[in-house]
């Protein structure tokens, strides 16, 4: 395969892999690929996922690729939380969740940490479109959970006023049903009673 014809062949994709190569020319070499770093062509994110080097890299792409290098995954966490504008600083890195054991990556495009959640637990997620593409995401009420259930020390009013919560961006769109529903799932006693205690403060706030 000539770069030319991996172009053609990718040219709709945001991140591509060895394998995906593979399934079109089963005899590619991977020192193609070398090749092709070495002349500016693309960018290996990690180990057998490449982007073109003149992708342009916003919130979305990061998203999706997070999604992409590390299944299953989706984004949550601090990512989600400030994505719904619920706390007031931008994150550092991409945040997700992920029922592989939890890892970091070190790229030349950001850093993406996937944190360890039961398979039980892995749900509440929405597709969200893009340039007719998607990326699964945590919904607000499931970011939200996903986040009490890493960080167990939260649980005074202190500590959720720490948070710096925007209580209005919260109420405007926090589903209430869904979030009960969420929090029934997780059938811990005490994270029940956390977040029972947080929606509590925000309602007071």
């Amino acid at each position: 395969m000539q770069y030319v014809e991996l172009r053609k062949s990718f040219k709709d994709f945001t991140v591509f892999s060895l394998i995906d190569i593979k399934r079109i020319d089963a005899g590619f070499h991977r020192r193609r690929l070398n090749e092709w770093q070495e002349k500016g062509y693309i960018k290996k994110i990690i180990r057998g996922y490449y982007v073109f080097s003149d992708l342009e890299i916003d919130e979305n792409v990061l998203f999706e690729i997070a999604n992409r290098i590390y299944r299953p995954s989706y984004i949550s966490f601090e990512t989600a939380l400030s994505y719904y504008h619920l706390i007031p600083e931008s994150v550092y890195g991409i945040s997700a969740a992920s029922t592989r054991r939890t890892y970091v990556f070190k790229t030349t495009i950001g850093e993406f940490q996937y944190r360890a959640i039961k398979p039980d637990l892995f749900f509440g997620y929405d597709l969200v479109n893009y340039n007719d593409k998607h990326i699964k995401i945590a919904s607000m009420e499931k970011a939200t959970l996903d986040y009490f259930y890493l960080n167990p020390h939260l649980k005074r009013r202190s500590d959720f006023a720490s948070l710096r919560i925007n209580r209005d961006m919260f109420f405007e769109q926090v589903n209430e049903e869904r979030m009960y529903e969420f929090i029934d799932r997780f059938a811990k006693k005490a994270i029940i009673k956390r977040m029972e205690s947080f929606l509590e403060f925000m309602k007071d706030a």
